[in-house]
């Protein structure tokens, strides 16, 4: 059987074979505010300057492509995952700023709420 991830938010569950892709003891971190001209690598290269840097992932929308405003980058390195919240909150990336705060991806997982 196909593994996956059930996800709660807004009342709703669903599965999400997204985060099957991200290593599970990361730290990560949201990074919002981001413009259509972010891509993936653009984020990626933003944040590569830490060596425990392992992914960077932009939100779009499956129909337009678009961007959702936001994205995560990961760490494998608490050090690092502190280090860049500090020194690149508010820094450009694209044509805006972005905003960064810890991802709480963990809370909307079914497995999660139910160790609680």
């Amino acid at each position: 059987r196909k593994k996956s991830v059930l996800r709660s938010a807004g009342g709703q569950t669903w599965e999400d074979d997204s985060l099957l892709t991200w290593d599970p003891n990361d730290f990560r971190i949201f990074c919002g505010d981001l413009g259509n001209e972010v891509t993936d690598d653009l984020l990626g290269k933003a944040f590569s300057k830490y060596k425990s840097f392992l992914k960077a992932h932009v939100v779009r929308d499956k129909r337009s492509q678009k961007t959702k405003g936001y994205g995560f980058v990961s760490f494998k390195d608490p050090n690092d995952f502190v280090k860049a919240m500090k020194e690149m909150n508010g820094k450009y990336i694209g044509n805006r700023p972005v905003k960064l705060r810890k991802s709480t991806w963990k809370d909307r997982n079914i497995d999660s709420k139910k160790r609680k």
